[in-house]
């Protein structure tokens, strides 16, 4: 077990806690890591781009000329892919690019993610994370006071309405739950804020 402080909104610390080394003291597992991140860019493509093919081009019902003896090379169509205007060849069709990885190489790569924090002493836990209103202030106050005013991701154990909102339009901010986190999230903000709470959670889901 590691110890890292735990501080309040106001940037003071008022204890100490202790991490689970098997979730936050790993030998983070880079290939993992790579591989969970490309796995989320791809399930988040869309798949819908389409040319069309030169059966789907509008025109070009009959040949241009005769087979034979016009001097011209022989074509059966003024949408073969070849003339302006005509068909693309080989172009993109709506697909879709999502797949999946095994639940133990899911968990070996949040455990990786989780650890790349702790080692990069990017990791802060904040006793409770909460706002009384839906207020942007009171965010931008807390991420001042911690220390965290550049990209930051802030974990909350359960969904927050008024954290939600308060951060919602604070440029490099994202809020999310230990139930929606992902690697790539992790991993493309600089700042891994965590309250108390959801530390314990994390602990509960990847023990």
């Amino acid at each position: 077990m590691s110890k890292i402080a735990v501080v309040d909104m106001t940037g003071n610390k008022v204890a100490d806690t202790e991490l689970n080394d098997a979730i936050f003291g790993i030998e983070p597992n880079k290939a993992l890591m790579h591989a969970m991140v490309v796995n989320f860019l791809a399930n988040q493509r869309q798949g819908t781009q389409s040319t069309l093919t030169r059966t789907e081009v509008q025109g070009g019902g009959r040949k241009p000329w005769r087979q034979k003896g016009t001097g011209h090379a022989r074509q059966g169509s003024i949408r073969a892919p070849q003339w302006v205007h005509g068909g693309i060849a080989l172009g993109p069709k709506p697909r879709d690019y999502s797949y999946s990885l095994n639940k133990k190489e899911k968990r070996l790569a949040m455990k990786s993610a989780f650890s790349t924090k702790v080692i990069d002493n990017n990791l802060i836990v904040v006793n409770e994370i909460e706002t009384k209103e839906y207020k942007t202030k009171v965010m931008v106050d807390m991420l001042k006071a911690i220390g965290a005013q550049g990209k930051a991701l802030i974990v909350t154990a359960d969904v927050d309405a008024k954290v939600v909102k308060s951060a919602a339009n604070i440029p490099g901010v994202k809020t999310a739950t230990v139930n929606t986190l992902n690697v790539y999230d992790i991993l493309n903000y600089d700042k891994f804020i965590v309250s108390s709470e959801a530390v314990k959670k994390i602990e509960e889901v990847y023990a």
